[in-house]
């Protein structure tokens, strides 16, 4: 049975946030010794030989049969796509920019799964969230581009967030199909080697044939790699998956949206990337409007009880 967020959840919901805010920054700063599309490919690659490992000889779950050339093959292409438009978004944005437009994807799944599941149907709050996301997805492209867009990440940074969101459309499209179909009853461990086994499959000959090869093997690579395999695409995927099962997935929703405001940070910091003002006020409606639509249900039961709490102070 799931429980409402406690503070030990809360704690593995920081560090998570604190991992995947961090992943766009280590991608992108060893992009000069290995290729963007080469570390999304390899890293997917062996995080998925790890979560078989972990399957086969520590969970040992049933993985349900008949699904892998059907929904498994979807999820997986789903992904896949999710990191192509990543890669290519982190060769020509900021990473900063990347960690906000990518967490779009739960507004994209709400859509989806509004038009696919009657119990998912959005409420007008929900809509005008979505609406207010738009207006702030809006404000970043267009804003930087109004006061400056030359300081953003150079001439073609317009086409890299647009990569970035469509990576948020592939994620998206990927939560709806994992709810929409028998994926929804698989482990989650069969639902994660399909989706790192299909980006290894397809990245991976994708950079080759792209040219996107470069590969030296400086200690900061090597470990950037490492982090981005073990501690991303393994450890943290399984461990959310693990908090999903405990907790209510709203409440954990809420709290991931802490990521982008962790990748920003860090993209200043680390990377000294410039973020324009006006991309900042667009992101914070962005990430306003997402919290709405996540939050909607846990949103009316305050207003309840404050209607509630006013009504019981005026008797």
């Amino acid at each position: 049975m799931r429980k409402h967020v406690d503070g030990a959840a809360m704690v593995i919901m920081v560090t998570l946030c604190l991992i995947w805010g961090f992943q766009q920054v280590t991608i992108k700063a060893v992009a000069g010794d290995i290729a963007t599309m080469m570390q999304v490919g390899v890293r997917s690659g062996g995080a998925a030989v790890l979560v078989w490992l972990f399957n086969r000889f520590v969970t040992r779950e049933r993985w349900l049969p008949g699904i892998a050339l059907r929904s498994g093959l979807v999820v997986g292409v789903l992904f896949a796509l999710e990191f192509l438009f990543v890669a290519e978004a982190l060769r020509w944005t900021h990473a900063s920019h990347v960690a906000v437009l990518l967490y779009t994807a739960p507004m994209f799944a709400a859509i989806g799964l509004h038009l696919k599941l009657p119990d998912e149907r959005l409420a007008r709050l929900q809509w005008g969230g979505i609406g207010l996301a738009f207006t702030g997805i809006a404000v970043a492209f267009l804003g930087p581009a109004l006061v400056g867009g030359g300081r953003v990440a150079g001439g073609n940074w317009m086409f890299g967030d647009f990569m970035a969101l469509c990576g948020g459309v592939a994620w998206g499209m990927t939560t709806v199909i994992v709810r929409t179909t028998r994926l929804s009853e698989a482990p989650p461990t069969q639902t994660l080697f399909y989706q790192l086994a299909c980006a290894f499959l397809l990245l991976l000959p994708l950079a080759f044939a792209t040219g996107q090869t470069t590969f030296r093997g400086t200690p900061l690579a090597l470990a950037s790699l490492a982090f981005q395999t073990v501690v991303v695409a393994f450890v943290s995927y399984l461990v959310w998956f693990w908090l999903l099962r405990r907790y209510f997935a709203a409440r954990l929703g809420v709290l991931s949206f802490m990521t982008p405001l962790f990748g920003v940070a860090m993209g200043v910091l680390l990377l000294r990337e410039h973020v324009d003002a006006a991309f900042l006020a667009g992101s914070a409606l962005v990430l306003a409007g997402l919290v709405i639509v996540n939050s909607q249900a846990w949103l009316r039961q305050v207003f309840v009880r404050g209607a509630r709490a006013e009504g019981g102070a005026g008797v």
